[in-house]
């Protein structure tokens, strides 16, 4: 069965650097679209960003634009978000998400919540100031 597994957060202060890794089972990174998204309390989950995992065409929210990156390594089928000067309003359980690929390859991944049918449990990511 499709499984996804996200670890790698913790807690450190802002400006620090964290890489959150998500591994596969039960589907390849290659034939999917991948994304991750974050939840804080008391707020709806929100994208953050996605890559689609046949063409590389990537997409990220504004608020993590120029911070944070998301790629894949088809040999271990794990996906990464690498962050970078984390403020603390990234403070959150971030959630990986698979899905279908829609569309032609130019056209980016989507940041719709709806479009992604399996889901992790969540790493928890603290960013003090």
């Amino acid at each position: 069965q499709v499984q996804l597994v996200e670890s790698g957060g913790g807690l450190v202060q802002a400006g620090d650097s964290l890489r959150l890794s998500c591994t596969i089972s039960g589907r390849t990174l290659s034939s999917s679209t991948m994304a991750w998204f974050r939840q804080a309390p008391a707020k709806e989950r929100e994208f953050v960003a996605a890559i689609k995992g046949r063409s590389g065409r990537t997409a990220y929210a504004d608020a993590v634009k120029g911070r944070f990156t998301i790629s894949g390594d088809s040999s271990r089928n794990t996906l990464y978000l690498h962050m970078n000067t984390l403020k603390p309003e990234d403070t959150a359980v971030y959630y990986c998400a698979a899905g279908p690929t829609y569309g032609f390859s130019s056209d980016p991944p989507s940041g719709r919540s709806e479009r992604y049918n399996y889901w992790g449990q969540g790493t928890q990511v603290t960013v003090s100031s």
